[in-house]
């Protein structure tokens, strides 16, 4: 008579990242004001990420997460070599963020299919930024209308 395959192991609730800090307590930011939050998959670590963004940096962090949720249901989240990104499967991204120090980077890694294209160019043909500063504002009519066509992309694997 044949075993009975045993059960796989649960698997342990993972806490939520927490960003490296220094002696202070703050965020560990690496050059250009960038946050370092472990590598991880779903909503902890891009939540982790937001909240060490410097200054103002953290509520434009939080309203660009919350217009892609809206914009794309389902959408996928994880934070890899430091930096938010967004898709539709785990390792196929369509859309990413980075903190510099004067600015927040945008990249659409299919941009160059977006219609109007986003403004920032970049050496890789396909790809396209959209850089925000502070005083910049976000035209999140347009911001999400790039976010759903980038979604129904192929992404772009990470």
């Amino acid at each position: 008579m044949a075993e009975k395959p045993k059960p796989a192991p649960k698997a342990a609730k993972k806490a939520a990242p927490k960003p490296k800090a220094d002696a202070s307590g703050r965020p560990v930011l690496l050059s250009g004001g960038n946050p370092q939050i472990a590598k991880g998959y779903g909503e902890a670590p891009i939540q982790a990420y937001i909240a060490a963004m410097p200054g103002w940096k953290s509520a434009l962090g939080a309203r660009i997460d919350a217009l892609i949720s809206a914009a794309v249901p389902g959408v996928r989240k994880a934070v890899k070599w430091n930096s938010p990104l967004y898709g539709l499967e785990d390792d196929y991204w369509f859309l990413g963020l980075h903190c510099f120090t004067h600015y927040v980077k945008v990249s659409f890694f299919r941009g160059a299919a977006l219609d109007p294209v986003p403004p920032g160019p970049s050496k890789q043909k396909e790809v396209r930024y959209l850089d925000i500063h502070e005083n910049d504002g976000l035209d999140e009519a347009q911001f999400t209308a790039w976010v759903k066509q980038a979604a129904g992309l192929p992404g772009e694997k990470m």
